[in-house]
């Protein structure tokens, strides 16, 4: 059997109508002979499984019995999928823009050094009414998990993403070891998906607190095992005060309970943090830290 060009790889947990409408969306591109799609269930008990499988038969299906996270099941299908090009989509993200696919295989074509592609991204759930830009394609610090392509050469080139993070970080530690290797990551706003999420409404989320905990260690954790040592104070403690100043002061007791709860975790990790850094020169990080930033949220009025 010949190899697919493309995979789509979608990790799924107890959010069935999220992945029913990315499905519907991306439809059209699920039906080509040239294209894989894998869906892993992490543990759902809202029969997701069994709606893939009945609705979808072309579509490869992974489950845990129990839950093991989204950087298990991200390791697991790149690991899997035998595709050139493999694209990374959460289950409330579809395509916007037109033929998406072959404007991945382009960018990648003509661009022979770049690993791995970071789509431009409209938060919401709301329909977008506009979708140009004047936005280039230009080589990026990083790109965001919930959209984004890798060309399975080069992730075969990194190490996988550490699992013990368990949420947030493992693109930024994908980011890293890929430069350390003169991969580049290039964003492509030619490339536009909408992922379906209001990020004002998180803070009101029952998991808000263990969200900021992960992002935060995640964020320690990367510092720990990448920056060289001497710049590490001062990136934690401007960190931690900026979590006070715009969070804990003005009455945000979860925050502080999430810092609480992330600098506990930084000391229980150090050995592991340790064991498996790769740490930059001075020069290297300088060199690092003067490409763009991620480009992480898009809106049309920001144009």
């Amino acid at each position: 059997m010949q190899k697919p060009l493309f995979s789509i790889l979608i990790t799924t947990k107890n959010r069935i109508e999220e992945l029913q409408f990315t499905l519907q969306k991306i439809n059209n591109l699920l039906q080509r002979e040239d294209v894989e799609c894998i869906v892993f269930d992490d543990g759902s008990t809202d029969k997701t499984s069994e709606f893939v499988l009945k609705n979808y038969p072309k579509i490869k299906l992974y489950r845990n019995e129990k839950s093991k996270g989204l950087i298990f099941c991200r390791n697991k299908m790149l690991g899997i999928t035998q595709a050139k090009f493999a694209i990374s989509l959460d289950d409330d993200a579809h395509f916007v823009s037109e033929n998406p696919l072959e404007e991945i295989e382009k960018a990648f074509t003509t661009n022979p050094n770049c690993g791995v592609l970071a789509f431009r991204i409209f938060w919401s759930k709301q329909p977008l009414l506009a979708t140009h830009t004047n936005q280039q394609q230009k080589r990026v610090q990083g790109f965001v998990g919930c959209g984004h392509a890798w060309r399975l050469e080069s992730w075969k080139k990194t190490p996988n993403y550490p699992e013990w993070f368990v949420f947030y970080g493992e693109e930024e530690f994908a980011a890293y070891e890929l430069f350390k290797k003169d991969i580049e990551i290039q964003y492509t706003p030619q490339i536009l998906i909408q992922h379906r999420v209001e990020v004002a409404t998180r803070k009101h989320q029952p998991d808000y607190t263990a969200r900021l905990r992960r992002s935060l260690r995640a964020g320690w954790f990367l510092y720990f095992m990448f920056f060289p040592w001497q710049s590490i104070p001062k990136k934690i403690l401007y960190s931690m005060y900026m979590q006070i100043k715009i969070k804990v002061i003005k009455g945000d007791y979860k925050a502080a309970l999430a810092l609480g709860l992330a600098i506990f975790d930084v000391f229980i990790y150090f050995p592991k943090l340790m064991r498996n850094s790769n740490r930059f020169s001075s020069v290297e990080m300088n060199k690092f830290l003067s490409l763009p930033e991620t480009p992480i949220y898009w809106k049309p009025q920001n144009e």
